[in-house]
């Protein structure tokens, strides 16, 4: 019996009895050779890759993604008896380093500092006695309520770190609750939580029930010092409104690793809006413990137990 893993990524994982791994071009159709697979990885697959996965390995039984959201995947056209399986928690680690990089560059203001850097200024505005919570802008974490929009296994890492500098932390999820000690609403009752927001991070999948969910309303609902982060998908945030809202001082700041379209064009005049960071789809990238789920996922294909974070 066979899988297929990409070329994308080094992987070692260890393998039932009677298995064996074959690496293959990601970007690539199947080989005619390998047609066989009864398992295959995911990880940077061309569009052409998905199509031919889903209509040349008839022998197909699980498809591995080491990506947290499979919308391509989902697309491909793989038979309902295939089990799908997602990257959930192996870019937990990662996204929290950067979600945490991106809010802290806008509340301790660095994209201003090395403005000023560039212009030889030493810029007293930025530095020097400050008060710890001005009129009209976050320049603290302390105190600070953060409200995480889409509380799965990324939020689980995350929201314990906000904690620990001070932030009040919140969920929101399709039903209310407490997951790990924090408190999460119900996203049908998000519009009541969100003028005493703070920081809005957002990290939603893709999808047609996503597509713009952080849209002018919401971010109207926003107070103006508020901070947006979004580290989920592009297609969830209106870039209209929120550069409107930027250009006219209604949110005090934001900060993009996705955008929509992605890459975003040079010409777009998203790059050119205030108070904005934006990084190039970098906070994942770097499945950690790839190998281990593929071992897992795999032994329970075989064993006939449940396979972990099924689409």
């Amino acid at each position: 019996m066979k899988i297929l893993l990409p070329d994308t990524l080094d992987l070692d994982p260890t393998l039932p009895d009677g298995w064996n791994a074959e690496v293959i071009d990601a970007r690539e159709p199947i080989p005619a050779e390998h047609r066989d697979a009864q398992a295959i990885v995911i990880w940077g697959a061309s569009r052409r890759h998905l199509t031919s996965a889903a209509a040349d390995l008839p022998a197909l039984r699980l498809v591995q993604s080491l990506s947290a959201g499979v919308e391509g995947i989902l697309a491909a056209g793989f038979r309902e008896d295939v089990v799908i399986a997602t990257g959930a928690g192996l870019h937990s680690a990662t996204v929290s380093e950067h979600t945490l990089a991106l809010l802290l560059a806008l509340v301790r203001r660095l994209p201003e500092a090395r403005a000023a850097q560039e212009r030889g200024h030493w810029s007293r505005e930025l530095g020097g006695l400050q008060p710890l919570h001005p009129a009209g802008r976050i320049t603290t974490l302390l105190g600070a309520r953060v409200l995480i929009w889409g509380f799965g296994e990324i939020a689980r890492t995350l929201a314990p770190l906000l904690a620990a500098l001070g932030a009040e932390v919140r969920g929101v999820a399709r039903s209310a609750g407490e997951r790990d000690g924090f408190a999460v609403i119900a996203q049908e009752d998000v519009a009541s939580e969100l003028p005493r927001t703070d920081v809005l991070i957002d990290i939603l999948p893709g999808g047609e029930g996503t597509a713009g969910a952080i849209d002018a309303a919401v971010i109207s609902a926003l107070p103006d010092h508020a901070l947006l982060v979004n580290v989920g998908r592009g297609t969830t945030v209106d870039p209209l409104a929120l550069r409107e809202a930027l250009e006219a001082g209604t949110l005090g700041g934001a900060a993009l690793d996705v955008t929509d379209p992605e890459p975003l064009p040079e010409d777009d005049p998203l790059w050119q809006a205030p108070r904005l960071l934006i990084t190039p789809h970098a906070a994942g990238g770097r499945p950690v413990g790839a190998d281990h789920r593929i071992t897992q996922n795999l032994r329970a294909l075989v064993e006939g137990t449940e396979v972990l974070h099924r689409a």
